[in-house]
């Protein structure tokens, strides 16, 4: 008999069964320890390598010589996001966690601007409040790796399959990820997915209906009405506001690229390369907000992604950075000021307009 865990093998997050078998493949995977080596040891890798990487195989072995659960491995991940707090931000503070249940499962929906901080902000805020931490939606793209595989399984991460080709093929991966979905909200585990695929590169955090459509697959298949399942979903809007983007550059270099050029073509690595810039790129202030738990009218993916979009926008934290941009000095100090003008000055200007509008869409978005 297949259990339920079976079913989503292919997909889901490793249990604590396999944790062990993962880290000593990650420990073995010679592109994970050369990629450690190389961030943490640039100069001395080079001339050294292969002694390096020894005494890094060494010192993981020993350091995660008793993890052997998810449960640790989470520990791992807390202390790390400690020290990455403490040395690219000032400050992380939070919002709506009191509408949270610890005995309930969420399906947290998020705006999306970091490939790997939103959900690990997210995290952080339910970890520091005695919450169950989420499992991650994360696409099957930044996967092309086996060691980023290990790593993503190992912290409770899921695989979308946005790479499957074909409407039968899609709508089998689509049904697969919804029932999931429902299976892990069944068995009280909530689940963090951003609102739409990939980041807002211009700052408009806006909820694609084709997510909303997947969350149904499995109601439909019930003949549950779309309002009744959404509701039973216990789906929280979540608003990720930064100071400053450590990826804004970026994101308006690859906009002006499709405007002046019509086109943008990714390097093969450019997503390792997001996710790396924006864990030890400054950040500033940080502020998540929970949404309460929708209880929604909503008879369609439309008329919910309106109602999602509207609570992202309305919780989402106005930093001086957004202000600024958009013209407004209301409430904003000189130091305030100077550090925005200091942070808009080291961009180029040909990307100056695109980057203050990017800070300033979630002001014309809170209306």
């Amino acid at each position: 008999m297949v259990s339920d865990t079976d079913l989503f093998k292919d997909i889901r997050p490793y249990n604590d069964d396999e944790v062990a078998g993962a880290i000593a493949r990650l420990i073995a995977d010679d592109e994970f320890i050369g990629a450690i080596a190389r961030y943490r040891y640039g100069g001395l890798s080079r001339i050294g390598g292969g002694l390096v990487k020894g005494l890094i195989r060494l010192y993981l072995t020993w350091r995660w010589r008793r993890v052997t659960s998810v449960h640790q491995v989470q520990l791992e991940v807390a202390r790390f996001m400690e020290k990455m707090i403490a040395g690219t931000t000032q400050g992380v503070s939070y919002s709506g966690l009191e509408h949270l249940d610890p005995n309930t499962g969420y399906l947290f929906i998020s705006n999306h601007r970091d490939i790997a901080m939103d959900p690990a902000f997210v995290n952080w805020g339910l970890y520091t409040h005695q919450l169950n931490t989420v499992r991650i939606a994360i696409g099957d793209n930044l996967l092309r790796k086996p060691c980023a595989t290990e790593l993503m399984k190992l912290n409770k991460s899921f695989i979308v399959k946005r790479s499957a080709k074909g409407p039968r093929e899609m709508m089998k991966a689509f049904s697969e990820l919804s029932a999931y979905l429902r299976h892990s909200l069944d068995e009280q585990h909530s689940i963090w997915i951003a609102q739409k695929e990939g980041r807002a590169k211009d700052g408009n955090d806006k909820t694609d209906p084709a997510i909303l459509k997947m969350f149904y697959m499995e109601g439909k298949k019930q003949k549950i009405p779309f309002n009744d399942y959404i509701s039973s979903l216990n789906l929280v809007p979540v608003s990720i506001s930064y100071e400053y983007d450590p990826g804004d550059v970026a994101k308006a270099r690859e906009l002006h690229a499709k405007e002046t050029a019509g086109a943008y073509e990714k390097s093969e690595f450019e997503d390792i390369q997001s996710i790396v810039q924006g864990i030890t790129g400054h950040k500033g202030r940080v502020h998540v907000a929970f949404g309460k738990p929708l209880n929604t009218d909503a008879d369609n993916a439309d008329e919910l992604a309106r109602e999602i979009d509207q609570e992202i926008h309305t919780n989402y934290h106005l930093f001086p950075s957004n202000l600024l941009a958009a013209g407004q000095t209301v409430g904003v100090n000189d130091a305030e000021r100077r550090a925005f003008d200091a942070h808009m000055s080291q961009v180029p200007a040909e990307l100056r307009e695109r980057v203050l509008a990017m800070y300033a869409r979630p002001v014309l978005n809170k209306g």
